[in-house]
């Protein structure tokens, strides 16, 4: 009986979203920009995400000129969608609101090869395939063990080499993806303008300022400040009030 009401509640709670949604496009098609808002973060309260509502709502933001949320919004359809052109190209005309020039230290040599190779499988897809090739393994090996013929078996133990290597090449991947996607604690600066400080309290020496749309990595937390670089390499902390974490589903 929960299973039904349960199932029940969710399909009038799916159906009231498409509602939502629709009104929302209406309203933004009608150039009423804060009202579809209003209604696309109905949805977003019921812990419903997905890319379409995020970019929907970025654009929203985008056309009321608020920098920081238009950004953040982009930002958190393409954790969903990261190949996306039409959410990029829309995100780069958002970024040129903002005030913050900050350079980009790229990866460079085996590090750039490393982290790009890695970057092209999410770590369940990494995990799967690593799996996969450990059950090929386990049957070549067992096919070896079984045949008659020499040559059948010399087929055989290299087939099941080979899947072995590729499995500890693609577990190494997994683990890597891992690593890369637990270390990236994006965010977005909310505040017009951010006091970067050397230290997590307000009496220390100011570093330098953050300004509204720019993205940073949070790399600790402390109290009420979180310790936070960018992508220049710049560290320092900010009141945690001033940005908004982009992975928070």
């Amino acid at each position: 009986m929960f299973y039904i009401l349960s199932f029940l509640f969710s399909l009038g709670l799916f159906s009231q979203n498409e509602a939502l949604f629709e009104k929302a496009n209406t309203l933004y098609n009608e150039g009423k920009y804060a009202e579809a808002i209003d209604n696309y973060r109905a949805i977003l309260e019921t812990e419903k995400h997905s890319v379409d509502l995020y970019y929907n709502l970025a654009n929203a933001h985008y056309k009321l000129d608020n920098i920081a949320p238009s950004i953040y919004y982009y930002e958190k359809a393409l954790l969903l969608n990261p190949n996306d052109s039409d959410i990029k190209n829309n995100m780069a005309f958002a970024k040129n609101m903002t005030i913050d020039a900050i350079d980009v230290i790229p990866d460079v040599g085996f590090s750039k090869l490393l982290n790009t190779s890695t970057n092209k499988l999410s770590f369940d897809t990494w995990a799967k395939i690593a799996v996969s090739l450990v059950f090929c393994f386990v049957l070549l090996f067992l096919g070896y063990y079984l045949a008659y013929s020499t040559l059948n078996k010399r087929l055989a133990f290299i087939g099941s080499s080979i899947a072995l290597i590729f499995a500890c090449i693609t577990l190494a991947f997994a683990f890597h993806k891992y690593n890369l996607d637990k270390n990236d604690n994006p965010a977005i600066v909310f505040s017009q303008e951010s006091k970067v400080k050397s230290n997590p309290n307000s009496r220390s020496e100011e570093s330098f300022r953050l300004h509204e749309g720019t993205k940073v990595q949070v790399i600790e937390t402390y109290n009420d400040w979180k310790k936070i670089k960018l992508s220049d390499g710049k560290i320092g902390w900010v009141v945690s009030d001033d940005i908004k974490l982009l992975k928070n589903f």
